[in-house]
């Protein structure tokens, strides 16, 4: 480096140096995760997808991250811990099986949010379609989405109608 007035000026040679890796390729550390949108049952889903992400992982995978809980929730103990590691350091790579297990919606988000931290997004099945099938896709999610809440309200709505009737638990609001 030499300074030249108020500026410093680097020779080519040294910022060629500065650009090569120390060792070679950067240490793959997986982080795998894994999502069903139900809070019970659907484990065979889980490790089926925790299975199929095992068989093809090229670096050491670090943690299996796991949730039971919708990919609209934003709250997920298994993708906050997910993203608490690559802040971390500990995982330099997310693996998933579908992009819709990692999020819904908002996964360009997620994706911009991994690269500041120097990690990566690899899906195992990429969507490979884009336009009105696209728009189509999305649109479909959000109707099953909210259908989904729709009958899940309605279930824990007869549940407690029902524990009402047979005298188990008495009913608030009434």
């Amino acid at each position: 480096m030499t300074w030249v007035g108020r500026e410093r000026r680097f020779s080519s040679i040294d910022v060629e140096a500065m650009k090569v890796s120390t060792g070679g390729e950067r240490v793959r550390l997986e982080g795998l995760y894994v999502r069903v949108s139900g809070s019970s049952g659907q484990e065979s889903s889980l490790e089926a997808q925790e299975r199929e992400l095992r068989a093809t992982s090229t670096g050491e995978i670090v943690k299996v991250f796991r949730d039971r809980s919708s990919g609209l929730r934003e709250d997920r103990p298994g993708l906050n811990a997910l993203l608490r590691a690559v802040g971390d350091g500990d995982v330099t790579v997310v693996r998933v099986t579908h992009e819709d297990r990692l999020a819904r919606f908002g996964v360009g988000w997620l994706k911009h949010l991994l690269a500041i931290h120097g990690a990566t997004l690899e899906v195992l099945h990429p969507k490979q379609f884009g336009g009105r099938e696209e728009l189509l896709e999305d649109f479909v999610s959000v109707v099953t989405t909210f259908a989904g809440r729709l009958y899940g309200m309605r279930s824990a709505e007869n549940r407690r109608r029902l524990l009402a009737e047979s005298g188990q638990c008495q009913v608030r609001g009434r």
